[in-house]
């Protein structure tokens, strides 16, 4: 299994703005090949920091999933989107091959 993490910040007034959004996502990647799973965490401490969380089959497929149109469509709809605070923000990536369970 492999699994992606995007964390980013954002001003905690604006945490449900965006929780709200990701309520509403696209659900494209739920049909990726090898996708498993997704979840939206919200640190206790700090409200305003999120984490995607993304469980993946394999790195290949993940790697496929990233180089894919429907990856590139929705990153492109982020870019557009009316708070350009909250558009502009990038993530920090971090990627974990699981080596037991």
């Amino acid at each position: 299994m492999y699994i992606v993490h995007s964390t980013f910040s954002v001003p905690a007034e604006k945490a449900n703005e965006v929780i709200s959004i990701y309520h509403n996502r696209s659900g494209l990647v739920d049909t990726a090949k090898g996708f498993i799973r997704f979840l939206l965490l919200q640190n206790e401490k700090k409200p305003g920091e999120l984490t995607v969380h993304m469980e993946w089959e394999t790195k290949e497929e993940f790697l496929a999933w990233i180089q894919s149109g429907e990856y590139k469509r929705i990153h492109e709809l982020e870019k557009k989107y009316p708070d350009q605070e909250l558009a502009a923000i990038i993530p920090s990536i971090q990627k974990f091959k699981v080596v037991a369970e």
